[in-house]
């Protein structure tokens, strides 16, 4: 079955696309039961897709909110341009602007992200904070504009991410030609969510993926069965070079925030929640000491999950993390 032909993954009511420039937006949408009250637009990260959220839209539906979710740049109902600076955040924040003017014009909305999809939440919420009423990201922290460029290969080297390494190995552009088969695509999405050999070896450390365990990996419960299938087919749509494409992106997210940095940075004034996993073995708490100072109304809270809190116990600790400070925006 092709992505086209799926049918709209539960809990999301509707599935829809719309056409900006010369790009095509797809995204899921949620409605409540009565009135609605306000949307919650919601970006997922690499390797997810918009239901990734299936365990947070009931919350946010149950509280009156509709829920809108995009897949992002790349990923099947979205398009997946040739050309790498369409990967760029501000870009894709703008495309994203146009794609709220488009759903809910003049609408201040609730921003969220997990992964990549937090890093993008944070710049979009910096180049436009007037759409934004608030603004939370799961796992990824905040990381401001710096006015000096060094390569992540440099950092690594010099001791700083060193839970970053992965990133060298995808950030290659060669790397996805590696997984164009259905079933080598599924080996790379097992690998990701924490999938092992039968002697319990992972397929994807902080180092990067083995390439020579993952014909034998079986699946975790992170990602496996129908919804396993389901992310194969999606994924088939364009592949992995578009996804990966956000790695390689960071000299020219660079110098689109230049000015930022040089200006003394960005002071994020809507509230602000951020959700620490404590199990997370690639975003370190080291990152997330200081925030606080970029923000005037910052929340953090912790829960007790890897870096796949979303769907981790069901979602369960993210989803208190976000009804209490849901209630604070009311």
């Amino acid at each position: 079955m092709s992505s086209s032909e799926l049918p709209v993954p539960r809990p999301f009511g509707s599935s829809h696309q719309v056409v900006i420039g010369s790009i095509t937006w797809g995204y899921l949408r949620a409605r409540p039961a009565g009135k609605v009250k306000g949307t919650v637009l919601l970006l997922h990260g690499f390797p997810d897709l918009p239901y990734g959220w299936k365990n947070q839209v009931p919350l946010f539906t149950s509280l009156g909110y509709q829920v809108i979710a995009p897949y992002m740049m790349g990923y099947s109902q979205t398009s997946s341009p040739s050309e790498v600076e369409e990967w760029a955040h501000k870009k894709v924040a703008a495309g994203l602007a146009a794609l709220l003017d488009q759903i809910v014009p003049g609408e201040q909305v609730i921003l969220g992200g997990h992964d990549w999809g937090g890093d993008v939440a944070w710049r979009f919420a910096m180049h436009y904070p007037h759409l934004f009423k608030g603004v939370f990201s799961v796992t990824l922290p905040y990381l401001p504009p710096a006015t000096e460029y060094v390569d992540l290969a440099d950092k690594i080297a010099a001791g700083k991410y060193p839970t970053w390494r992965y990133r060298l190995q995808w950030r290659d552009p060669s790397f996805d030609r590696k997984f164009q088969s259905a079933a080598t695509i599924r080996q790379f999405l097992i690998a990701v969510r924490d999938g092992r050999t039968p002697e319990g070896k992972l397929g994807g450390t902080p180092a990067g993926l083995d390439l020579d365990v993952l014909p034998r990996l079986r699946p975790s419960a992170l990602l496996d069965g129908e919804e396993l299938d389901r992310f194969v087919a999606e994924y088939q749509r364009h592949g992995f070079r578009g996804p990966l494409n956000w790695y390689r992106t960071a000299k020219i997210n660079f110098e689109d925030e230049l000015p930022i940095a040089r200006a003394g940075g960005h002071r994020f004034t809507m509230p602000a929640l951020y959700i620490f996993a404590r199990g997370d073995v690639y975003l370190k708490r080291e990152l997330t000491t200081d925030m606080g100072r970029h923000f005037d109304k910052l929340t953090r809270a912790e829960v007790n999950t890897t870096h796949w809190a979303l769907v981790e116990n069901e979602g369960k600790e993210v989803n208190e993390a976000l009804r209490s400070w849901l209630a604070t925006l009311e």
